[in-house]
């Protein structure tokens, strides 16, 4: 199998499944349009990823993965990768005493270009943090460790201390929803 994907993380998730895969990194526009849907961004997006893997040479592989994340504050808005410390801070706090969601669509597809998916589902998950104290937004972006990721943070980093709880996949909102994938790779009969 291929995962679509440069995400060490995605790797690391997928990895625990025991399948073997190689990885294809998956170039694609994730510029968000005016006025849209975060639905129809990762919709967009995720399709766009599966195109720009299936054209490249994937060899004898039996198929494809590639997955987004998205994150969406308590007001609505699409929050994406931040593009320095100072929105990583303002993302943190936005997210801040109150809930959020985040969401991670993957899509499973023959390697053929072209084809439609065998697969696709959206996952779903409410994320509460805690309030935070002055400065505390500020001395965790400044770690960097947000800098790659949508919403600012890592849940499996040092913001889970912001974390009250999470409800839904854990995995999910670290790049894959494993419990999905596994099901659906059990349903096409890829493992």
């Amino acid at each position: 199998m291929v995962l679509g994907s440069a995400s060490p993380r995605r790797r690391e998730l997928l990895a625990s499944l025991k399948v073997p895969f190689v990885v294809c990194s998956a170039q694609a526009d994730e510029s968000a349009v005016p006025f849209e849907d975060p639905d129809e961004y990762l919709a967009r997006v995720v399709r766009a990823k599966l195109d720009a893997v299936r054209a490249q040479d994937l060899g004898p592989s039996a198929g494809v993965l590639v997955a987004d994340t998205i994150v969406i504050a308590p007001d609505g808005d699409m929050l994406g990768k931040p593009r320095d410390a100072n929105e990583a801070a303002g993302m943190v706090r936005r997210l801040g005493g109150a809930t959020h969601r985040v969401s991670t669509r993957f899509l499973l597809a023959e390697r053929e270009d072209g084809s439609a998916p065998v697969h696709d589902e959206t996952v779903t998950t409410r994320v509460t943090f805690r309030s935070l104290a002055p400065g505390e937004a500020a001395a965790y972006a400044s770690t960097g460790e947000g800098m790659d990721k949508a919403g600012g943070y890592a849940l499996q980093g040092g913001a889970a201390a912001f974390v009250e709880r999470v409800h839904g996949s854990h995995t999910a909102v670290v790049g894959l929803p494993l419990g999905e994938v596994a099901e659906a790779l059990r349903g096409l009969g890829w493992i």
